[in-house]
């Protein structure tokens, strides 16, 4: 048109049809702003790893219990990994004891989304943050 104006159909399912005289450029710059904007609001959901060792002593158990309610309360997943070595790997239930210890721990702010299980050398146990 003579305004450098579009006409934009804004809803063809509607009874009759809806358009719109509009500049079509800009309507579609500020629909990529919103969805952009709109990106930058979601939250980023990462995987953060804390390992133990079946022989772990109950001091280092606390310090590494403590991160996992710090990155639990950040909102973040946790995957907590208990490694064997040498014939520790013939007493898998230690490491299944110390799994249970530690969701039972963080109980109030967390909850196990997998359960261990052994894979090799190693045990794996994800938790994820209570819904709230």
């Amino acid at each position: 048109m003579e305004r450098g104006l579009d006409l934009v159909e804004v809803s063809p399912s509607a009874k009759p049809p809806v358009c719109r005289i509009m500049d079509y450029g800009k309507f579609k710059y500020q629909q990529q702003k919103r969805a952009a904007e709109a990106k930058k609001k979601t939250a980023r959901v990462e995987l953060k790893e804390v390992k133990l060792r079946p022989k772990t002593e109950i001091h280092d158990f606390k310090v590494k219990v403590k991160n996992v309610r710090r990155f639990l309360d950040a909102g973040n997943k946790v995957k907590v990994t208990i490694m064997f070595r040498g014939r520790e790997v013939t007493h898998p239930e230690f490491g299944r004891e110390l799994l249970k210890r530690v969701a039972e721990e963080v109980a109030d702010i967390g909850v196990v989304e997998f359960f261990p299980s052994m894979q090799g050398r190693f045990m794996h146990m994800v938790m994820a943050p209570n819904k709230k």
